[in-house]
């Protein structure tokens, strides 16, 4: 393998979120070990959200790479399609507000809630 998919949850040009995925070269490192070039990172925040949490509709604040650690999260968009992400997997949010734009939850973000009879643990890297 010499690229990485990276999930990513965007807002499109009417301001809705959606999920795409995209391809990072692993360019870097050797055979037994290829590698990204860095990529610049601001700091890491971990989250613990339990049993039966759910989220209301909003955007991210900051584009962040979230990983599950424990548990699982389902994260659902105004078009009601929704994806699940377990542990060991992986999206970068960058559902952000159009420049300009008032949040309005019936166009704008996505929602988030935990999964199963587990706690979900995640951490946040900006």
């Amino acid at each position: 393998m010499t690229t990485f998919t990276q999930v990513v949850l965007f807002t499109d040009t009417n301001g809705r979120a959606r999920f795409r995925e995209e391809t990072i070269e692993l360019s870097e490192g050797s055979p037994a070990a290829r590698l990204s070039p860095p990529m610049p990172a601001g700091g890491l925040q971990l989250r613990q959200s339990p049993v039966g949490f759910r989220s209301e509709f909003h955007c991210t604040g900051t584009p962040q790479w979230l990983f599950v650690l424990q548990g699982q999260m389902e994260i659902g968009l105004q078009d009601g399609s929704t994806r699940v992400f377990g542990p060991g997997q992986h999206f970068y949010s960058a559902d952000t507000l159009p420049e300009g734009a008032v949040f309005d939850p019936n166009v704008h973000g996505h929602w988030s809630r935990q999964v199963g009879d587990e706690p979900l643990v995640t951490v946040f890297v900006r």
